[in-house]
């Protein structure tokens, strides 16, 4: 259910998008809370530990957004995810019982409301109707981000993502800090891919990737340093699979986490996959009780 009710807030955000006759890249949430008469301002650049708020009195609306991360991407998404908060069902009911919401936007909460507020935020700012066109035009990997970045006025993070789910080719995203992993999310392409082990929240990174080289290395993150290797798909996904991936890395600056796109040249022949497979079957003893 969880991927059903993820898929359902991006489209709740796409569909009021194209209620607002949105016809044109990028989308500007803050005129939107505007237009809905909802007050916008920014919060003090060292109030730090939440992404935004949402804030009612009296039946009149107001969001605040977080400033210490100096983004506007950033910052969009964030005033994106107040406003899944206040279109969303249920979530005023759950959320607004004291007259205010403190977020944590950005994929990085394990709250369901968060969650579906974040997916929201992403199908506004980043319509498939629109999306779909710029990404057409774009490159492969970080390259085709950083462009779409810049055209929807939207976070690396946020964009990653949105890319992923769109994307005709296999790749993942992964974020990070330290050797820790955050998430990771995977085109539809990739999840194709026969053999592959589903990354999961909280999972170390492997000492073979650029990536845990990169992030023992705390200037990487806060300098926003990018280096680009290669890894194997057994180094990420800790299954049988040595196929050779491009791995990507950014540092986030004061986000504080680490940006890592994985592509895939050419894809594994899943006939192959199969054959692999039937070996390591034959290979395992059986034993009897």
């Amino acid at each position: 259910m969880t991927e059903i009710w993820k898929s359902r807030s991006t489209k709740l955000g796409e569909n009021f998008a194209k209620e607002l006759k949105i016809t044109s890249l990028p989308v500007d949430p803050i005129e939107i809370a505007e237009e809905l008469d909802i007050f916008v301002e920014p919060l003090p650049a060292d109030k730090k530990g939440v992404s935004g708020m949402l804030v009612e009195s009296n039946n009149n609306f107001g969001i605040k957004y977080a400033t210490y991360v100096d983004n506007i991407g950033f910052q969009n998404f964030c005033v994106g995810h107040e406003l899944g908060h206040y279109n969303l069902p249920g979530h005023y009911e759950q959320l607004m019982s004291n007259g205010y919401h403190e977020s944590t936007a950005g994929f990085v909460s394990k709250e369901r409301y968060e969650l579906e507020a974040d997916h929201f935020s992403a199908g506004l700012l980043m319509p498939s109707y629109l999306f779909n066109a710029e990404l057409n035009k774009s490159q492969v990997g970080f390259k085709a981000i950083d462009v779409l970045s810049q055209k929807c006025k939207t976070s690396l993070t946020a964009t990653a993502i949105r890319y992923a789910q769109k994307t005709p080719d296999p790749i993942a995203i992964i974020i990070s800090e330290g050797q820790t992993i955050h998430y990771c999310f995977m085109s539809d392409e990739m999840k194709e891919i026969k053999g592959l082990t589903w990354i999961k929240k909280g999972s170390r990174l492997s000492q073979n990737t650029v990536t845990s080289r990169f992030n023992k290395i705390p200037q990487n993150i806060s300098n926003s340093n990018q280096v680009e290797g290669e890894a194997t798909l057994l180094d990420w996904f800790g299954s049988y699979l040595e196929y050779e991936v491009n791995e990507e890395v950014i540092g986030l600056g004061r986000y504080g986490k680490t940006l890592t796109v994985l592509t895939i040249d050419e894809l594994p022949d899943q006939e192959d996959i199969d054959d692999e497979n039937d070996l390591i079957e034959s290979w395992t003893p059986r034993f009897k009780r």
